[in-house]
């Protein structure tokens, strides 16, 4: 199949924009120590909340929607969540037998390594959703980049929420943030040298995809939010957790709409 030049140019504009939208986190940098440690907790909520959201809402729809079945889809909804739970052990037992590593005031947490882990994966399959949409229709394509970045933005908050809580310096978590966000790259070339086994991975990819997100919210984020916390935080970090929601669900919509029009 013979691919216009205009097209993948096209998909690639949409994947560099969708990258950017990471930098949405560089208030992090600004923000004095104090206020960015009263800060996290809620992008933390938030990241529980959206990654929850896409999951639920999202991803496994989606998924179902491509497959056709909900039994074979779930199953593989389980298989990303132990797959992410054996990653985690393999990242926690390398972390405790280290012992070449000196420690440092700012130790690293599983759970960032985790995160990033999780939204790398997320990232390449929005780049197989932005091509394949491109390859079928460059109006589409636009669209699909569209809803895309929609959720990017409050994603990209919660991920560098979460990787400030797990350790990293502001610097190092906008960065690695925004080296995760590239990953949308891969996905889109692979799409483009292989656009029949991408279109077909998708129906795996998603719901691991969504196993890794659920995984990583319930079993690193939401013991975090279980902290000590005054009655102000507490009602701001559920908010915050609701409001993650509710945004993936207008998202939904929001690309109902755009396919509709």
């Amino acid at each position: 199949m013979t691919i216009a030049i205009s097209t993948m140019a096209g998909a690639i504009a949409a994947c560099l924009a969708v990258s950017l939208c990471s930098l949405s986190s560089l208030f992090a940098l600004w923000l004095k120590p104090d206020a960015l440690h009263r800060v996290v907790p809620y992008l933390v909520a938030l990241a529980v909340g959206v990654l929850l959201g896409d999951a639920f809402i999202h991803l496994i729809p989606d998924a179902i929607d491509r497959h056709g079945s909900v039994s074979d889809v779930c199953l593989t909804v389980l298989v990303g969540v132990f797959g992410f739970f054996v990653l985690e052990k393999l990242v926690r037992w390398r972390h405790d037998h280290n012992f070449d590593t000196t420690p440092t005031g700012a130790e690293v947490m599983p759970l960032a390594k985790m995160n990033l882990i999780g939204d790398a994966m997320h990232n390449f399959v929005d780049g197989i959703l932005i091509a394949g949409s491109f390859l079928a229709d460059p109006a589409l394509g636009l669209t699909t980049t569209l809803a895309i970045i929609a959720h990017e933005v409050p994603q990209e908050l919660g991920d560098v929420g979460a990787l400030l809580r797990g350790g990293y310096a502001p610097k190092q978590a906008v960065l690695y943030n925004f080296y995760c966000s590239l990953t949308v790259l891969p996905g889109a070339i692979f799409t483009f040298l292989l656009s029949q086994l991408a279109e077909s991975s998708l129906s795996l990819l998603l719901p691991i995809a969504a196993g890794g997100f659920i995984y990583i919210a319930a079993s690193d984020l939401i013991p975090v939010l279980h902290e000590p916390c005054s009655f102000p935080s507490l009602s701001g970090q559920t908010a915050a957790f609701g409001f993650g929601i509710v945004f993936m669900q207008f998202i939904v919509f929001f690309e109902q709409f755009l396919i509709a029009s």
